[in-house]
């Protein structure tokens, strides 16, 4: 393997509305009505589902940007391990292909011992290194999704949804654009993010 992968991961992020009724129910005399919708006021009506789209989030906040150039500090620096070790394996595979044929039997076979042993170590690396940045992904995206649920949950309540799904994990095959609050996710949580200190 010469390059490592890493591929931002989408989470569900659902609200469910907690009080909201789907019956209509006799209200006893004296009582007070329950505060009308959008569309009994005579408003536009309101879409009772709507979707957000965590990987445009991800891709699009301040958040998710600095949560990405992070990876990529990570992954690099595992990359650059990793190709350290290959290229030692390169050289000694070189070195075994020109000068075999001039060495005795058991340093030649000393040699592809040798080889044959780093290029596991190496595959080895591999695999951990890519388990590493998997988790080290895992735990940023976290962080992310996380802040991102009660952004919904707050913004759900707010507009009286009955439920907001995450877009890809849902698998809606369409969506109509009122019903997407990804761009009202996003600008949401700039806006809740703590400003960097300007530089003097």
């Amino acid at each position: 393997m010469r390059h490592l992968r890493w591929a931002m991961v989408a989470w569900t992020v659902v609200a469910t509305l907690a009080g909201a009724g789907l019956m209509l129910r006799a209200v006893p005399a004296g009582a007070q009505a329950p505060a009308q919708t959008p569309a009994q006021a005579g408003g536009p009506p309101v879409s009772r589902i709507a979707f957000v789209d965590v990987n445009r989030v991800l891709a699009r906040s301040a958040a998710g940007a600095q949560a990405r150039e992070a990876l990529e500090r990570e992954r690099a620096a595992m990359q650059k391990e990793f190709d350290g070790k290959a290229e030692e394996i390169k050289r000694l595979g070189e070195e075994l292909e020109k000068k075999g044929p001039l060495m005795t039997p058991e340093v030649r076979r000393d040699k592809q011992e040798q080889f044959d042993r780093k290029r596991r170590d190496v595959q080895r690396l591999a695999d951990d290194l890519a388990r590493e940045l998997e988790k080290k992904e895992g735990v940023l995206l976290q962080r992310v999704v996380l802040e991102i649920r009660g952004l919904v949950d707050k913004l759900g309540k707010e507009r009286g949804y009955f439920m907001i799904v995450e877009r890809q994990r849902a698998g809606v095959l369409y969506g109509a654009a009122e019903a997407d609050l990804t761009d009202e996710v996003i600008k949401l949580y700039d806006r809740a993010a703590p400003q960097a200190p300007k530089k003097p």
